[in-house]
């Protein structure tokens, strides 16, 4: 099994990484970049495949400083993966919470506060037996806390058929925008309302499967305490 890498305290900054304008809001502390990609169910992968670019939106996980994620094993990704050889494909990898809307008195201030994280890297098919395993655990317990011992492992022809990736967190930063407005002194006396619109992600009542005891089980009624 390929043992994730263990995350530095402070991710290395890369050209892929620095960006050219805004760098004061750049993030490279593992703490940060942890913390937001732990709090997102979905991240974005871009990708280049005959001469096109692709983008999809995928379920993840986290472990340690490396990502792992599932796409059937026919898609366009996984084709491009089995092309690019043992090197592994060149993807970008992206996450983004919005965290409140910001409305400028002037049009050109609007705004959003946001946190994202986007990596870079080669991305490559876990073949491993043990690392399957492990990863499917670490993508179901992302989308909830004590998930995988609550499921049947994947069969081996579901496993043939969604392929598992991996993503080494190499090239990685964050970028936090939070300071709310920020006006012109000439626009204050404009007659517009100008604040700031939190936004947050909340989870509803579960509603069970036909023939599934109605009762919440314990983990999963935990990590609903926490969205209510």
């Amino acid at each position: 099994m390929t043992v994730a890498p263990e995350a530095p305290a402070v991710y290395s900054r890369t050209g892929e990484t620095t960006p050219t304008r805004y760098r004061d809001r750049m993030r490279y502390d593992a703490d940060t970049v942890h913390a937001i990609l732990d709090e997102a169910l979905v991240g974005h992968v871009s990708f280049v495949a005959s001469g096109r670019p692709h983008i999809l939106p995928l379920v993840f996980g986290r472990d340690g400083s490396r990502v792992y994620l599932h796409v059937s094993s026919g898609s366009h990704l996984a084709l491009a993966v089995r092309d690019a050889g043992e090197e592994g494909l060149p993807v970008s990898f992206a996450v983004t919470h919005a965290d409140a809307l910001v409305l400028s008195r002037s049009a050109m201030h609007h705004s959003l506060d946001f946190r994202c994280v986007v990596a870079h890297g080669p991305l490559r098919r876990v073949t491993d037996e043990a690392e399957t395993a492990h990863g499917w655990s670490v993508l179901l317990d992302h989308m909830v806390p004590g998930r995988s011992a609550d499921t049947r492992p994947p069969s081996a022809k579901e496993a043939a058929q969604t392929g598992l990736f991996a993503l080494d967190l190499d090239a990685v930063a964050a970028k936090v925008r939070s300071h709310g407005l920020a006006e012109d002194e000439a626009d204050l006396a404009l007659d517009h309302w100008a604040g700031v619109v939190p936004l947050r992600t909340v989870a509803d009542a579960p509603r069970p499967d036909a023939g599934v005891d109605g009762e919440v089980p314990a983990y999963l009624a935990a990590w609903l305490a926490d969205r209510a």
